[in-house]
């Protein structure tokens, strides 16, 4: 996600260069046929071509609002993650402890378990991140030339470390082959905390109220994960996303085809009014104006442009904004928040400040 406030408009253009070279040519074959070749039935009335153009801003507003809406509940998920996560934490912290404990234990074994349990977190995260990033195919990321290229200056850790190797040191080579042997890794993490509660459970270092209120964060970190899921696996219907882009570039392949004939007629009256003002009709004024009005035909192609890109680039916003986890700079920076989540969570048990990671630099003034 961008940290800037604002997007520049030359990395807007340049992302949408390529859909650029397209309008122009859309722009510019239909005025050639109509005034090089001399086609003059090749035009359209405009009104029907307004009616078209409203429709599909209708249905482009629909879409982006619905990606919005996904963009932002991810975001709002991943900050119950960070909320949760924090209790659980605390309750680390301030449960386990020697109060119901048959056999008690020292200090540094009490701090054993709770760095266990807390790094074990980390590794539920890690294995939840490495999930979301995995491609799908409705995903563009990989697949638009343009967003190949933003992609390129930026490194994404789950696309460059295996989660074998985000893993260690995080838990045992006994846990780690068990969360990689499982489907869902990150349901095996939380599967090996619930286990890990009832041992503790068993030897008294948690009461049983406090256990139950332990299990209920679980209970909650699975819900989240469930969530977040959701969002990962069912994209925008691809019945809506497929129509919008098809209605998009029907109406900028008719654009020019209306507002050709209507930039003709401008130019014509302008002709007309200074042929009818100006005394020396063979003066180079005249001449030009003249030459100007005939031809203004061709300002129908820096229009196209235009409008065909505001068009376009909302749709292309929308396609790039329903995903919000594939790794785009736009995405929700899933990465750059564990690494948050964990140096906060580690200094909650006083861990060594030595071995708590710093946080995740932007790139580019993206976080990732």
């Amino acid at each position: 996600m961008y940290t800037k406030r604002k997007f520049p408009l030359a990395g807007m253009i340049k992302w949408t260069r390529r859909d650029i070279y397209i309008f122009i040519l859309i722009g510019v074959i239909p005025v050639f046929l109509y005034k090089g070749l001399g086609l003059y039935w090749l035009h359209l009335p405009w009104l029907p071509i307004g009616v078209v153009g409203t429709a599909v801003a209708f249905i482009v507003s629909f879409k982006n609002n619905a990606s919005y809406d996904r963009l932002w509940e991810a975001r709002k998920i991943y900050g119950g993650i960070v909320n949760a996560s924090r209790s659980f934490t605390l309750m680390i912290n301030d449960f386990i402890s020697n109060k119901h404990a048959e056999t008690p234990l020292s200090d540094e074994e009490l701090f054993k378990i709770r760095k266990t349990m807390v790094m074990r977190h980390v590794a539920w995260m890690t294995s939840l991140r490495h999930a979301l990033r995995q491609h799908k195919p409705w995903e563009v990321s990989k697949v638009h030339k343009s967003d190949q290229e933003y992609m390129k200056r930026i490194e994404v850790r789950e696309w460059t470390y295996s989660l074998a190797e985000e893993l260690d040191g995080y838990v045992s080579e006994a846990e780690k082959e068990e969360i990689l042997s499982k489907k869902n890794k990150q349901a095996a993490c939380l599967n090996l905390q619930s286990r890990h509660l009832n041992k503790l459970l068993d030897a008294g270092l948690i009461e049983n109220f406090r256990h139950m209120e332990m299990q209920n964060l679980l209970t909650e970190f699975f819900t989240l994960q469930g969530k977040v899921e959701r969002i990962k696996n069912f994209p925008y219907p691809r019945q809506f996303a497929t129509l919008n882009y098809l209605f998009v570039w029907i109406f900028i392949i008719l654009l020019p085809l209306g507002m050709m004939h209507e930039f003709e007629k401008i130019g014509l009256l302008v002709v007309d009014a200074i042929r009818e003002h100006m005394k020396v009709h063979d003066s180079p004024i005249h001449a030009v104006v003249e030459y100007v009005g005939f031809n203004f035909v061709w300002v129908t192609v820096p229009f196209t442009v235009i409008v065909s890109w505001i068009f376009h680039t909302m749709e292309r916003i929308g396609e790039t904004t329903e995903n919000p986890f594939e790794g785009n700079p736009n995405d929700i920076p899933i990465t750059t928040m564990s690494r948050g989540i964990e140096i906060d969570i580690r200094q909650m048990i006083d861990d060594d400040p030595a071995l708590i990671p710093g946080p995740i630099a932007p790139q580019f003034d993206i976080q990732m």
